[in-house]
């Protein structure tokens, strides 16, 4: 709990343990439903390219600061550019049904002094959407951070993509503010939503999201038998 100084001054809980953590290591993490295999050109660029072009259109695309690669030479170079960015630990998530690449996630702004790390770069292709495999993916990156013992870990969205805030928001993220005018994107300004998952509030949020992934909660045709939120209460 917070405390006085001998200033009589409030500050916060004492942490006299608090080392720090290793950065997370960029391994494969396998759950029931997918895995996600570090991003690599020489195994994923055509599987992505299959998946993303499914797209009806590209709208997908509106809040991302690329545009969607058509071709398999401008995938390569789009999966090659996160995969040289230090800034950038990125996966593909891999379909265990089939075995192809349909998604990418990545690991941004990895702070080992404070134990934070933003989840982000979030492409999901059409054959992700209505499924299983979103939630369990963003999952296994929960599970691996807290498993590290990071203490938060940030999702930060386009004001204007509220799918995204939803998105979070159903997993547990609390909505902590706003930073207005935040960057420049495709020519538009963009503020941007700040939100965060801390470790004291992972073991609820792993319980129902658990709960939620097990196979009895769907039926044969893959679809839920009770929504997440109904697990969170």
């Amino acid at each position: 709990m917070p405390e006085l100084n001998h200033y009589s001054q409030t500050v916060g809980d004492l942490l006299p343990h608090w080392n720090g953590v290793q950065p997370l290591p960029n391994g494969v993490l396998q759950g029931q439903y997918c895995r996600l295999e570090p991003l690599d050109a020489r195994y994923h660029t055509y599987d992505l390219l299959n998946a993303f072009s499914q797209a009806e259109n590209d709208s997908d695309w509106t809040w991302l600061a690329g545009e969607r690669p058509e071709e398999l030479s401008d995938m390569a170079r789009w999966i090659v550019g996160k995969m040289v960015d230090s800034g950038v630990k990125a996966f593909a998530v891999v379909d265990n049904a089939s075995g192809n690449a349909v998604g990418v996630i990545a690991w941004l702004a990895d702070n080992v002094q404070n134990g934070s790390v933003e989840i982000g770069h979030v492409t999901w292709s059409p054959r992700m959407k209505k499924s299983v495999l979103g939630t369990e993916a963003v999952w296994l990156m929960l599970r691996h951070a807290f498993a590290c013992d990071y203490r938060r870990i940030e999702w930060k969205c386009d004001t204007l993509n509220t799918a995204s805030r939803r998105a979070a928001e159903r997993l547990g993220f609390t909505w902590e503010g706003r930073f207005r005018q935040h960057m420049v994107r495709k020519g538009r300004n963009r503020d941007t939503d700040y939100l965060s998952l801390l470790d004291s509030e992972w073991p609820s949020r792993d319980a129902a999201i658990s709960a939620w992934l097990a196979a009895d909660n769907f039926d044969a045709q893959g679809q839920q038998k009770r929504k997440l939120a109904a697990f969170l209460k």
